[in-house]
C-alpha cells in the first residue's frame, strides 16, 4: 500500500481516476484523534496492495472536505472506480479499518456475472459468529455490506426495528432478516451449494 499526500480537489480527482479502490483520509495535523487514525490505518493496511491511500491535511487543503460534506476530522473516504462510496468518521481501532479495507477490496473483485442480491451483515468486531458469517459469504463469492452496529447507533436502531432483536449477527438478504448464523437459510436465499 502506498500513501500519498493530496494538495487540492483537482489533485485528488487526477489521482483516483482509474483506480479500482482508493481511500482518502481527511485529517488535521497535530490533532490527537487524527494521529490515532493515521497510525491505526497505516498498521491495518500494511499488507494490502489492492488499493491506494491518500491523505489530506485540512490545515493546508481547504477545497476537498466541502465537496464530500465532511465536517469533522479524521474521516476516511472510500472511492470505487473514481466514484465516492462511503465515509468512516473518527479514530477506529485497527480491526475495524482492516475489516473496511478487506471487505471493500473483496467486493470490488467479486464479479461473476449473475445478479447479486442485496446483502447486509450487521455485526460487531468482538462477535465470533459475525466473523463466521462474513467468512462464509466471502468464501462463496457473495458481496455484502458490513455494518458495525457498535460504532453506528442509527444502524443499530434500524437493525432492531427490522428484526425486533438486538443480538448480532443479523443478515438482511433482499429484505429478509436472518438473526444469528443460520447456514441453511442463508445458503437457500443466496443459492449457495453446501
Amino acid at each position: 500500500m502506498k500513501i500519498t499526500g493530496i494538495k487540492s480537489y483537482q489533485d485528488l480527482q487526477s489521482k483516483i481516476k482509474g483506480k479500482k479502490q482508493a481511500f482518502v483520509l481527511i485529517y488535521k495535523k497535530g490533532s490527537e484523534l487524527s494521529e490515532c487514525a493515521i497510525q491505526n490505518i497505516e498498521e491495518s493496511a500494511n499488507n494490502t496492495k489492492d488499493f491506494e491511500l491518500f491523505t489530506v491535511d485540512v490545515t493546508e487543503v481547504r477545497d476537498i472536505h466541502g465537496k464530500y460534506a465532511i465536517s469533522s476530522a479524521p474521516t476516511l473516504i472510500s472511492f470505487e472506480n473514481g466514484e465516492f462510496r462511503n465515509t468512516y468518521k473518527g479514530c477506529n481501532d485497527k480491526s475495524y479499518y482492516k475489516s473496511v479495507f478487506e471487505n471493500l477490496v473483496f467486493i470490488a473483485s467479486a464479479t461473476d456475472g449473475k445478479p447479486q442480491k442485496r446483502v447486509t451483515v450487521y455485526s460487531t468486531p468482538t462477535c465470533s459468529w459475525c466473523t463466521t458469517i462474513k467468512t462464509h459469504l466471502r468464501k462463496n463469492g457473495i458481496r455484502f455490506t458490513d455494518i458495525d452496529v457498535s460504532k453506528d447507533q442509527r444502524a443499530a436502531e434500524a437493525m432492531v426495528k427490522k428484526s425486533g432483536q438486538q443480538g448480532v449477527p443479523q443478515t438482511d438478504i433482499n429484505g429478509q432478516i436472518i438473526v444469528g448464523f443460520d447456514r441453511e437459510r442463508i445458503n437457500r436465499l443466496l443459492e449457495i451449494d453446501g
